[in-house]
C-alpha cells in the first residue's frame, strides 16, 4: 500500500482540481442554454450525485469571478455567461497583460511562442485593425 486511501478526504491540490472540474462542467451547461438557468435547472442538466448547495456555491463563484451574471428568477437567481468562449479567452489574456510589470517582454515572448500558422494570423489581424482606422 502507498498509503493513500481512495475513498478518504480530498487533498487540497485534488480539491482545487475538483472544483475546477466541476466549475466547468457547470459553465458547460450554461453554455449550452439559450436562456440563463437557475441552480435546479444546473443540477437537473448535470445529473449526478452534487447537492443544489454545491451547485449554487459554484454559481456564486464563478459570478464572483466576473464570469457569469445573474438576475433574480422568483426566490432565485437565474445565471448566463458573461460573454462567449472567445471573450472569456480575451479576458483571461488582458488580465495576464494587467498584472506583468514587463508588458513588452510578455508580448514579445507570446509572440515567439506562436506557431507560425497563428503568428500569420495575428500579423493579418492587426493589419486589418490598422487599415480600418
Amino acid at each position: 500500500m502507498d498509503g493513500h486511501d481512495p475513498a478518504g478526504p480530498l487533498q487540497e491540490g485534488e480539491r482545487r482540481l475538483a472544483n475546477g472540474r466541476r466549475e466547468a462542467e457547470v459553465l458547460a451547461v450554461l453554455r449550452s442554454a439559450s436562456l440563463a438557468l437557475t441552480p435546479r435547472q444546473v443540477l437537473d442538466r448535470i445529473g449526478g450525485d452534487l447537492a443544489y448547495s454545491t451547485v449554487v456555491t459554484i454559481l456564486t463563484r464563478l459570478y464572483d469571478k466576473d464570469v457569469l451574471t445573474r438576475a433574480a428568477h422568483g426566490r432565485a437567481f437565474a445565471y448566463a455567461p458573461a460573454t462567449d468562449e472567445q471573450g472569456f479567452a480575451a479576458r483571461k489574456m488582458h488580465r495576464a497583460m494587467e498584472e506583468a510589470q514587463d508588458r513588452e517582454g510578455v508580448l514579445m515572448r507570446f509572440v515567439d511562442d506562436l506557431s507560425s500558422g497563428d503568428e500569420a494570423l495575428l500579423r493579418r489581424l492587426l493589419g486589418d485593425l490598422d487599415a480600418g482606422r
